[in-house]
């Protein structure tokens, strides 16, 4: 591997903390929009997708801890905080897959549709380019240096994508051409993706190193 000087490495490392405090404040703000809108025209995809966003607000929060604690000691072991916002973390996608799943049948029994689904596609559109730009980023400077934490994290920012790009065709689908029922088939694809990552991040938790994505 290249050595980096110490000016440097340190400079890059505060540009992927920052990367990382973006991270949870974008999450933060994308959950609260997303879950009005998600009320406001009943379309319960949208609210997932705003749900999911408070979740992922938290599991960045631990990133942010990881990416500190790796500059201060490059060689330290996950601390009791990662570790729990891990659990967190993990309980909450498990929670709100179980909610998503619960109100995905109730809305089909019921024949409930949403009012529209405009915002949906809006927000799923700036999610995806946030997201891929995030994702390019984290990437770059990872390789910059050599971290596999930090290209690991990048990684598994993908799923956010993946979720948007769920919003964006069942909001797009209802919005042109009013597909009955798509919003709630769009939910448990939501639902897929959050036990995915319940799962990743118990097995995390454990020190069990993966990324589903």
């Amino acid at each position: 591997m290249t050595e980096i000087a110490p000016a440097r490495q340190k400079k890059l490392f505060n540009q992927v903390l920052l990367l990382a405090l973006f991270t949870v404040f974008y999450n933060l703000i994308e959950g609260l929009i997303s879950i009005y809108f998600g009320l406001k025209d009943e379309t319960l995809t949208l609210f997932g997708f705003g749900a999911d966003s408070f979740v992922e607000t938290i599991s960045a929060i631990g990133v942010t801890h990881m990416i500190y604690r790796i500059q201060r000691n490059p060689d330290s072991h996950k601390g009791s905080f990662e570790v729990t916002a891990l659990k967190i973390t993990g309980w909450c996608f498990y929670v709100l897959a179980l909610i998503l799943l619960v109100s995905a049948v109730y809305n089909v029994i019921e024949g409930h549709q949403p009012t529209s689904t405009l915002a949906g596609v809006i927000i799923a559109l700036i999610s995806i380019l946030s997201m891929w730009l995030l994702v390019y980023l984290k990437i770059k400077l990872g390789k910059e240096l050599n971290s596999d934490p930090v290209i690991a994290d990048a990684r598994c920012n993908l799923v956010c994508i993946y979720m948007s790009v769920i919003l964006l065709v069942s909001s797009a689908l209802w919005w042109l051409f009013k597909i009955p029922y798509i919003d709630a088939i769009g939910s448990l694809g939501l639902v897929y993706f959050s036990i995915q990552e319940g799962r990743e991040a118990h097995q995390k938790a454990k020190g069990i190193e993966c990324c589903s994505c």
